[in-house]
């Protein structure tokens, strides 16, 4: 089965929370290690109702500071303060959050009990912001209205699977086992090269999930994400509102569907929902016009990415 690649629906509202749904908000799971994406007033809430595990929590990313993005981080640094927290907290963000979440801590003469690491980002350029031996996390730049970030996760590479009957029949030493996990080839005593795809029997292709937070439809995303095996794409509005949706510096769900589509990702899921639709089947009826491997992000929605091989 492989290692998980999880991705929780903490939120999926846009602008105001219903009785239902809850601003954006995202944990992500890779092989137990766990990312917040957004923290939407309320994300502590989802995160005890589905009983996910907060405390570890090391990485945080915020693509904007819009309320609905952001607002519920205060709230769960003070948390995991008043838990007793020690390990270090890191934050990627936009330009400005350090300063309001630190004059909210002056001014409650609040001393955390553990260190906040922060990482501003850029949103004219894609950088890298975290490569932890277990992903590497990089920025999409969006088309928002004020300064707003996606982040593309990237699985780290796998070693190749060893096929032990094989490397038994070439009676290959053990001190070359390694490197043919790398993918090269083996050498025998007399010279003779055994490739490694003899030897081997594939490797697990790196998942890849993209997250994109609000934006008006971009050709550069579409790039930014080709190939991904999932993508988290907004789509606020139907397409009956499109001026709206310009106006606001919003997608509509036809709009995410032609990104999936011309992007060729395997998995499309939309969320920001516009508070208009008590009902957002209607969302994902006009996205999956366009792009039929479609899901809402609906709260507590779990998406699995598969591990797939190398053939």
């Amino acid at each position: 089965m492989g290692s998980k690649f999880d991705v929780h629906v903490l939120g999926s509202s846009s602008a105001t929370p219903t009785s239902k749904r809850y601003p954006t908000a995202q944990l992500l799971n890779v092989a137990e290690r766990f990312y917040l994406i957004d923290c939407g007033e309320g994300t502590q809430i989802q995160l005890r109702r589905y009983r996910l595990k907060f405390q570890r929590i090391n990485h945080i990313f915020i693509s904007h500071l819009h309320g609905d993005h952001y607002l519920g981080l205060m709230g769960l640094i003070s948390s995991l303060h008043l838990l007793g927290r020690k390990n270090e907290l890191h934050i990627y963000h936009p330009p400005g959050l350090k300063e309001i979440i630190e004059l909210q801590l002056q001014l409650s003469g609040t001393v955390l009990n553990y260190p906040i690491i922060w990482t501003a980002h850029r949103s004219d350029v894609s950088e890298v912001l975290l490569d932890d031996g277990n992903v590497t996390v990089t920025t999409i730049p969006l088309n928002h209205r004020i300064h707003c970030c996606g982040f593309l996760f990237r699985e780290k590479d796998k070693m190749y699977s060893l096929n032990k009957t094989q490397l038994t029949y070439y009676k290959i030493p053990v001190a070359q086992f390694q490197e043919i996990r790398k993918g090269n080839d083996a050498v025998l005593e007399d010279g003779t090269i055994i490739p490694a795809s003899r030897l081997t029997s594939g490797r697990p292709i790196a998942r890849q999930y993209a997250f994109c937070s609000d934006t008006r439809y971009s050709e550069s995303v579409i790039e930014a994400v080709r190939a991904v095996d999932l993508l988290y794409h907004e789509a606020t509005f139907l397409h009956e509102l499109l001026q709206r949706a310009k106006q606001t510096f919003h997608t509509t769900a036809r709009e995410a569907g032609e990104v999936a589509a011309k992007a060729d990702v395997r998995q499309l899921l939309i969320g920001h929902f516009s508070v208009r639709y008590t009902d957002v089947n209607v969302l994902l009826e006009e996205c999956k016009q366009f792009f039929s491997n479609t899901l809402c992000a609906e709260e507590g929605t779990i998406v699995s990415i598969p591990q797939r091989k190398e053939v």
